[in-house]
């Protein structure tokens, strides 16, 4: 498995276990809020999660309405910490 389908495959377990949400219906484009219901509070445990698993920082300002949008930041992220 490539770094970046591990790192896929680990954000969508992230955000599929806040709602309980199976993890083949999270599809990269997916609206978290808008498909699934997400509020707030749901992004925010998911970025705190995604924070500690990754050992990253993910800004407010970031962007993060699609399931893309996290697997995007989080492989950004931690490629940029490898090299």
């Amino acid at each position: 498995m490539s770094r970046t389908s591990n790192i896929e495959h680990q954000v969508i377990n992230i955000i599929s276990k806040t709602k309980e949400i199976k993890p083949s219906r999270l599809r990269a484009h997916a609206n978290l809020s808008r498909e699934f219901g997400f509020d707030t509070v749901d992004v925010v445990d998911i970025i705190l999660e995604l924070e500690k698993s990754f050992k990253i920082t993910i800004p407010d300002e970031v962007p993060l309405d699609t399931v893309g949008d996290f697997i995007h930041y989080v492989s950004e992220q931690t490629f940029s910490k490898a090299s």
